[in-house]
């Protein structure tokens, strides 16, 4: 009786786990946190940097930074207001760093609304010459799509991402966890038994959190594979 109830627990406590995983919340929280102090710590102020030569020899560089930054210091917006200024900013400029940048914040904004689709359109305007910060955007427009439930599509962004991360052990392990919970969705238990797998392989000092060991994730795919 007592092995049958701490079977209980930990299935119990995994479920929690993958809640946590897959929980909107919880995956802007994460992505915001390395997104946008990546986007404040190198891009806008190498963008600036990098402008600074030539701004003046050219008025549209220096509109478009101008009309992002009133954005940008605008307090206290909220994420409707944000977007739809920031979505005004990402169209009038969209090819300069600027208009990029505000893409990068429209879709944040948005996606924090729930409006998924459109924040993965304006996330997939971004780029930069920093593939870390690269790799993040291309994690959460895959968290968008996983909240639309189109699962093929998560996945195709997660592999972008593990892809530009090249062996990140703080980006890549975690994205194997989020594809691993849409191939749990998707009923495909031998391909999450390959993500977790994978961790346990390549990154054996990943914490998963919660103190649930990955063995555990292992275990249960394998069961499931038997059933």
């Amino acid at each position: 009786m007592a092995s049958k109830k701490q079977n209980h627990q930990d299935e119990t406590a995994i479920d929690k786990m993958n809640t946590h995983l897959t929980d909107a919340g919880s995956k802007i929280a994460e992505n915001k946190k390395i997104i946008f102090i990546a986007v404040g710590a190198i891009c806008v102020v190498a963008a600036f940097t990098l402008s600074y030569l030539f701004i003046y020899k050219n008025p549209h560089v220096e509109k478009a930074f101008d009309a992002y930054n009133m954005v940008e210091t605008q307090p206290m917006l909220n994420d409707s207001t944000a977007a739809a200024q920031y979505m005004e900013v990402a169209d009038q400029y969209s090819g300069d760093q600027a208009g990029k940048l505000a893409a990068l914040s429209a879709g944040e904004a948005l996606y924090n609304q729930g409006k998924y689709e459109e924040a993965a359109e304006y996330l997939k305007k971004f780029s930069s010459n920093d593939d870390v910060l690269d790799a993040n955007v291309l994690v959460l427009t895959g968290d968008c799509y996983v909240n639309l439930e189109k699962y093929d599509e998560a996945l195709n962004f997660y592999n972008k991402a593990i892809r530009k991360a090249s062996g990140n052990p703080q980006i890549v392990p975690r994205v194997l966890l989020k594809e691993a919970n849409v191939y749990d969705a998707q009923a495909n238990y031998g391909k999450a038994l390959e993500c977790y797998e994978s961790i346990k392989a390549n990154y054996p000092e990943f914490q998963l959190g919660n103190g649930i060991e990955i063995d555990a994730y292992i275990a249960r795919e394998s069961a499931r594979m038997a059933q």
